[in-house]
Protein backbone atom coordinates (compact mmCIF):
# COMPACT_ATOMS: atom_id res chain seq x y z
CA UNK A 1 0.00 0.00 0.00
CA UNK A 2 1.47 3.36 -0.99
CA UNK A 3 1.54 6.32 1.34
CA UNK A 4 -1.27 8.11 -0.54
CA UNK A 5 -3.44 4.99 -0.45
CA UNK A 6 -2.78 4.68 3.29
CA UNK A 7 -3.71 8.34 3.84
CA UNK A 8 -6.87 7.97 1.77
CA UNK A 9 -7.89 4.84 3.72
CA UNK A 10 -7.17 6.64 6.98
CA UNK A 11 -9.34 9.59 5.93
CA UNK A 12 -12.14 7.24 4.93
CA UNK A 13 -11.93 5.48 8.30
CA UNK A 14 -12.04 8.80 10.13
CA UNK A 15 -15.01 9.93 8.07
CA UNK A 16 -16.80 6.65 8.73
CA UNK A 17 -16.20 6.98 12.50
CA UNK A 18 -17.39 10.59 12.40
CA UNK A 19 -20.59 9.68 10.54
CA UNK A 20 -21.30 6.77 12.89
CA UNK A 21 -20.85 9.01 15.94
CA UNK A 22 -23.04 11.71 14.40
CA UNK A 23 -25.79 9.18 13.67
CA UNK A 24 -25.57 7.84 17.24
CA UNK A 25 -25.88 11.35 18.68
CA UNK A 26 -28.89 12.10 16.48
CA UNK A 27 -30.56 8.87 17.61
CA UNK A 28 -30.00 9.79 21.25
CA UNK A 29 -31.47 13.25 20.69
CA UNK A 30 -34.56 11.76 19.02
CA UNK A 31 -34.94 9.31 21.89
CA UNK A 32 -34.79 12.16 24.42
CA UNK A 33 -37.37 14.17 22.49
CA UNK A 34 -39.75 11.21 22.49
CA UNK A 35 -39.35 10.74 26.23
CA UNK A 36 -39.90 14.39 27.13
CA UNK A 37 -43.54 15.21 27.75
CA UNK A 38 -44.87 17.72 25.29
CA UNK A 39 -45.92 20.92 27.01
CA UNK A 40 -49.46 22.01 26.22
CA UNK A 41 -50.50 25.60 26.10
CA UNK A 42 -53.30 26.67 28.44
CA UNK A 43 -55.61 26.90 25.44
CA UNK A 44 -54.78 23.37 24.26
CA UNK A 45 -55.32 21.98 27.75
CA UNK A 46 -58.68 23.75 27.96
CA UNK A 47 -59.74 22.40 24.56
CA UNK A 48 -58.81 18.87 25.60
CA UNK A 49 -60.77 19.16 28.87
CA UNK A 50 -63.83 20.53 27.09
CA UNK A 51 -63.61 17.87 24.41
CA UNK A 52 -63.51 15.15 27.07
CA UNK A 53 -66.50 16.74 28.82
CA UNK A 54 -68.47 16.82 25.54
CA UNK A 55 -67.72 13.14 24.99
CA UNK A 56 -68.96 12.39 28.53
CA UNK A 57 -72.17 14.31 27.91
CA UNK A 58 -72.76 12.53 24.61
CA UNK A 59 -72.21 9.15 26.27
CA UNK A 60 -74.65 10.07 29.07
CA UNK A 61 -77.27 11.22 26.57
CA UNK A 62 -76.91 8.02 24.52
CA UNK A 63 -77.21 5.92 27.67
CA UNK A 64 -80.37 7.75 28.75
CA UNK A 65 -81.79 7.45 25.23
CA UNK A 66 -81.11 3.71 25.19
CA UNK A 67 -82.74 3.31 28.62
CA UNK A 68 -85.75 5.28 27.44
CA UNK A 69 -86.10 3.11 24.32
CA UNK A 70 -85.88 -0.06 26.40
CA UNK A 71 -88.67 1.18 28.70
CA UNK A 72 -91.07 1.59 25.80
Amino acid sequence: MTNSQYNEQNEQDELQRYLEEKARQEQEQEKQKEQEPEQLSAYEACVLRESARIHELIAEAQKKNNEHLEDE
